[in-house]
């Protein structure tokens, strides 16, 4: 299968992107936290360097991967964009095209490959909502004050290649409560005081993935707000260490985990903390709001937000996804099978494929489909195939786990312990009798069992089945966008058409006749001829952290 995420195929090779000169890389990333001095408590205790934090380091990792791959020469095609003549790295561009969004998702699952999660793609989800709202709110008002903040702002962010947390999640409190009939106000963030200067927000975020490692903080609202709640409609950026922010976090990956003898193979090289984020009269100067108050755009946000962040989705699961794949045929293969000659092995494989690419092409449609948006000019995933691919992987993401089980064996949670494979009184004995395939050895064919129980069957392995089932939204908000944004009314009138009765009520009058979107085949929602798709990506070898 020549897929596009392995060696893409082009009509024509792109311009070479050189990396310009501000990036960081991996060691300049860590080095860069040392700077910072966040208030953070780990495991009932304070945090005093997050750079040296070992209970961090999986996370620290895993952001430094994005960080080489987009100095990578190889992976530039996919790590880097142009915009208005610069080059940019990926995760902090502003989409211009259809081809950038297909980019932008083979970029996240080759990320998602090595790390199993990359967190910054958040970062490009956030920043392209964000550029929509802020055109949108200025076109309201006939200003561009708004998209001049943003623009500076973007222009800090892409100079000093910063890592941004994506603080979105309230706390909620109540759910049956808007944000203002709360009890406790600090289940939301919300604007406490302004004046001349700024800002200053209280409240709480409940789930900021990769918090302690951030550079800074973007603050945006979780739900769609009515003007009694316009307190709690504030979107904003903070340093991480701005006087009044208090993370409470927990370990990213399984650190530490039995690591001098084989145990979380993969967790604990690469993980993601998350942290609960207090912020308690916390001080945001104007050029870093991008509103406050702005209540009837909430839902504006909410909504861009979560379409360009269900269409990452898809591409990091999918990274996820290549991961069981291969693991499952290296354990077959470990085993003494071969899947291509036992059906009982092939059938399970194939299904796992079938949901992986699967999703991923709803990633692929919503890319191809994409809509410019009409006030900030960049382009937008469709959100009818964003929202299938994130409900599918979301849905199906424990189906994966049981097909990776299905054709591994028991093995992959009977093993004894790692500490047994270097006991002079059982290594010798489990390596003779645990040995299937002649042709494998003993230890690499529990290397992979380990591999994959530390995948779908750990503590690590249950935190991926649950970002994936609520990370981006419940599948519930994603049936509800896909419902709104169908055109139903369009097909009513396909089949009453055909039934030759036209339709039997004028359309405005019924609810399952409302929803008729314009034909997808138009300028903005297809690619236009000559613009590119792909880029070549040319063969790699995989690198070791």
């Amino acid at each position: 299968m020549n897929a596009p995420h392995d060696v893409p195929p082009s009509p024509a090779p792109a311009p070479a992107l050189a990396p310009p000169a501000h990036l960081m890389g991996s060691l300049d990333y860590r080095e860069s936290l040392r700077r910072l001095r966040p208030t953070i408590y780990l495991d009932g205790r304070r945090v005093e360097s997050v750079a040296d934090e070992p209970a961090f380091q999986p996370g620290i990792r895993a952001l430094g991967v994005s960080y080489d791959y987009a100095r990578d020469p190889q992976l530039a095609p996919l790590m880097l964009a142009s915009q208005a003549g610069a080059t940019v790295p990926r995760m902090l561009h502003i989409n211009e095209s259809a081809g950038d969004l297909l980019n932008k998702l083979e970029a996240v699952r080759v990320l998602c490959q090595e790390t199993g999660c990359a967190q910054r793609y958040l970062a490009h989800d956030a920043l392209n909502a964000i550029a929509q709202v802020s055109a949108r709110i200025d076109e309201a008002r006939g200003s561009r004050e708004h998209r001049a903040r943003f623009g500076a702002y973007l222009e800090h962010v892409r100079a000093q290649d910063l890592a941004l947390g994506i603080a979105m999640t309230d706390a909620k409190g109540d759910r049956s409560r808007r944000p203002h009939e709360q009890a406790h106000p600090d289940a939301y963030v919300h604007v406490v005081e302004r004046n001349a200067k700024g800002i200053v927000i209280s409240g709480t975020k409940a789930i900021v993935t990769a918090a302690p490692y951030m550079h800074e903080l973007l603050v945006m609202p979780c739900r769609n707000m009515s003007e009694d709640d316009a307190a709690f409609a504030v979107c904003c950026a903070v340093p991480v260490d701005a006087p009044g922010i208090t993370m409470v976090a927990r370990p990213a990956g399984r650190p530490g985990d039995k690591v001098e003898h084989g145990a979380a193979l993969f967790s604990r090289r690469y993980g993601q903390s998350t942290a609960v984020v207090v912020f308690d009269r916390v001080f945001v100067p104007w050029e870093r709001v991008f509103y406050a108050g702005e209540w009837e755009h909430s839902s504006a946000l909410t909504y861009a937000y979560a379409t360009h962040h269900r269409h990452s989705c898809i591409a990091a699961r999918a990274g996820f996804g290549d991961l069981l794949i291969g693991s499952g045929a290296l354990m077959c293969e470990a085993n003494g099978f071969d899947p291509g000659e036992k059906s009982n092995l092939r059938g399970p494989m194939v299904e796992l494929i079938k949901i992986v690419e699967g999703f991923f092409a709803c990633g692929v449609a919503a890319s191809v489909y994409a809509s410019k948006d009409p006030f900030s000019g960049s382009f937008v995933p469709d959100a009818v195939f964003s929202n299938i691919g994130k409900l599918l992987l979301a849905t199906q993401i424990y189906e994966m786990h049981r097909l990776a089980h299905e054709v591994s064996g028991g093995l992959v949670v009977a093993l004894p312990g790692p500490d047994e494979d270097h006991n002079p009184a059982t290594a010798a004995t489990l390596a003779e009798v645990l040995r299937a395939n002649p042709s494998v050895p003993y230890d690499k064919r529990i290397e992979v069992a380990r591999l994959i129980e530390d995948l779908t069957a750990s503590y690590q392995g249950g935190w991926y089945s649950v970002i994936s089932l609520h990370g981006g939204g419940s599948p519930e908000a994603m049936k509800q966008e896909i419902w709104r944004h169908y055109p139903l009314g369009s097909k009513v009138e396909l089949v009453e058409r055909l039934l030759d009765r036209g339709a039997l009520v004028a359309s405005g009058e019924r609810a399952i006749a409302r929803n008729k979107q314009p034909g997808r085949c138009c300028d903005q929602g297809c690619t236009a001829p000559g613009q590119p798709v792909m880029v070549p990506l040319p063969d790699r070898h995989s690198k070791d952290a």
